[in-house]
């Protein structure tokens, strides 16, 4: 690992990679079994009931948020003190939406009767386990949970929260989430399909098929791009802490600690019978660089810009996630 002392004063690099078609091809390296493997052990891992539900910006004092999650109509809001609290997205009384009801004293209330609603719930209507990372919002559905609940959910690797700065930015697509881990559990697929983000990737080391717990990782040495000319150099690594999260964690060169946590929520199917899933993707980026302090200081101008990146890449990347869902939807 690099620190201070040994980093250059300037991570950007040229770039030097050849056109397009002539990239070395990636497809032999790829195997689908290690593809498979990698994703049927991250699916075999517990999750304790929670799913990500938004952002923790999201959820904004004072206004509801609503998201339906593994079919259930949700919504979240905050309490006295900012408390996260989520609960059914239907008013007890005669049914009506709370994702758009006003929050007045921490509390809920419903735009068609007047019915107030807080974190104590009431008989038909109680609310869920919620939990805030700081980042990101969560919900435990103890019906949904594969094997034991627990009191907080299971996270990965994160730079300290007060030298970082992170962002959240959600794409909907028309697919299952073991097709959104799928996509990420293939880092092959990077400088073919994302040439405008990534140049001169390598994947050092992919897990077996039988692996052991400490081996199962995907090390990939890759160049991030900016503009036609410059790039970053970085060493990342590919993790999955649950079945439904994946994270990418530079671990040596320009931003190390830096992670991508991308959760995969299931939503309810559409008006076309194709089940959804919000692709929820966190970016926490860190560096000991002492301007990087500047770049928190105007967090407010880059996390736009920060998702505006992330969502372009979804938006490739849900082609080919909805692609595997599609194949493996046909008899």
């Amino acid at each position: 690992m690099n620190d201070r002392s040994d980093r250059p004063l300037n991570p950007l690099r040229l770039l030097r990679r050849p056109a397009w078609a002539e990239q070395r091809p990636t497809w032999a390296d790829a195997k689908p079994g290690i593809i498979r493997a990698a994703l049927n052990r991250a699916l075999a891992r517990p999750s304790g009931g929670w799913f990500v539900l938004a952002g923790s910006r999201e959820v904004r004092p004072g206004a509801a948020f609503g998201r339906v999650v593994a079919g259930r109509e949700l919504v979240a809001w905050r309490g006295d003190g900012g408390t996260l609290h989520v609960g059914p997205g239907a008013c007890p009384h005669l049914g009506a939406a709370l994702c758009d009801a006003p929050v007045h004293g921490g509390r809920l209330v419903c735009r068609w009767h007047g019915l107030a609603l807080g974190a104590a719930g009431r008989p038909g209507w109680r609310t869920l386990p919620a939990h805030d990372d700081g980042v990101l919002a969560w919900v435990r559905l103890d019906d949904q949970a594969d094997g034991e609940v627990t009191d907080a959910p299971v996270l990965g690797p994160r730079p300290p929260a007060d030298r970082s700065l992170d962002t959240v930015a959600t794409v909907i697509g028309r697919c299952e989430p073991e097709d959104i881990i799928a996509n990420r559990l293939d880092p092959w697929h990077g400088a073919w399909f994302h040439p405008y983000s990534f140049a001169g990737l390598r994947v050092l080391s992919a897990p077996p098929v039988d692996c052991l717990p400490a081996e199962d990782r995907f090390l990939v040495e890759v160049m991030f791009t900016l503009g036609k000319r410059l790039g970053v150099p970085v060493h990342a690594a590919f993790t999955c802490p649950d079945p439904r999260t994946i994270t990418m964690e530079i671990v040596d060169g320009e931003g190390t600690g830096s992670i991508v946590e991308t959760h995969a929520t299931p939503m309810r199917p559409g008006p076309d019978g194709r089940p959804r899933t919000a692709v929820i993707e966190a970016v926490v980026a860190h560096s000991d660089r002492r301007g990087f302090e500047h770049s928190r200081r105007v967090a407010g101008a880059l996390r736009p810009m920060i998702g505006v990146v992330a969502r372009r890449l979804w938006r490739d990347d849900l082609v080919y996630a909805e692609r595997r869902h599609e194949l493996r939807a046909r008899p």
